[in-house]
């Protein structure tokens, strides 16, 4: 078998997707992926750290290409508006078919190290997202909350664009969620102030 065989990455990863679920991500082994691609373990270990890896490969640089957007986006005068639609607009088939996509997430919901390790990722993301919002005069107050509920929005809409398959694209379901927030905001603002207002009536 030669040393580095064409195509042991993408066959690692196909390998590795498989045999997470058809015997769960816990029982499946680097050995065992390695064996499905036909490639040694020690090719396994040459492209990923751990079996986690398979599923996660190239986040770093996937982040940085996300705040990279964020840091060249022409205008974050509505801060929450700019990270989502940066999100939204990024190019998420480049990483793989709709379905592989979708599959990935299922496999990463359902398991709970996946899942963890997950949000971890989410969080830092925002956490970055926030500091570059901070760097381009964005409130303080504003800067954070507006990137970690503008994952939140995005997240949301991936999952429904992994559903709804081609049906709808991923910046009209942004959208959707964005509407859907504005709605649940101006709802919770009006029933606070018929609140107040009933208490003041009161007293």
């Amino acid at each position: 078998m030669p040393r580095w065989e064409q195509g042991s990455k993408e066959r690692l990863q196909q390998a590795a997707m498989e045999l997470f679920e058809e015997q769960g991500f816990e029982d499946t082994t680097a050995v065992q992926i390695a064996k499905r691609a036909r490639v040694t373990t020690r090719t396994f270990f040459r492209y990923f750290a751990d079996k986690q890896e398979v599923l996660f490969a190239d986040e770093n640089m996937l982040r940085a290409a996300l705040v990279r957007e964020v840091v060249q986006a022409a205008d974050v005068a509505a801060p929450l508006q700019s990270v989502t639609q940066c999100l939204s607009g990024f190019d998420w088939e480049s990483l793989g078919s709709r379905e592989s996509l979708r599959r990935r997430e299922v496999m990463i919901a359902s398991t709970p190290c996946l899942l963890e390790r997950e949000l971890i990722k989410q969080h830092q993301m925002a956490d970055e997202f926030g500091s570059v919002l901070l760097q381009r005069g964005v409130d303080p107050n504003v800067a954070g909350l507006a990137a970690h509920v503008g994952v939140h929005v995005f997240r949301s809409a991936y999952r429904q664009w992994l559903e709804d398959g081609d049906d709808t694209d991923l910046v009209s379901a942004a959208e959707t969620v964005m509407s859907r927030l504005a709605t649940i905001v101006a709802a919770d603002v009006s029933s606070t102030r018929k609140k107040a207002s009933a208490a003041l009536r009161s007293s």
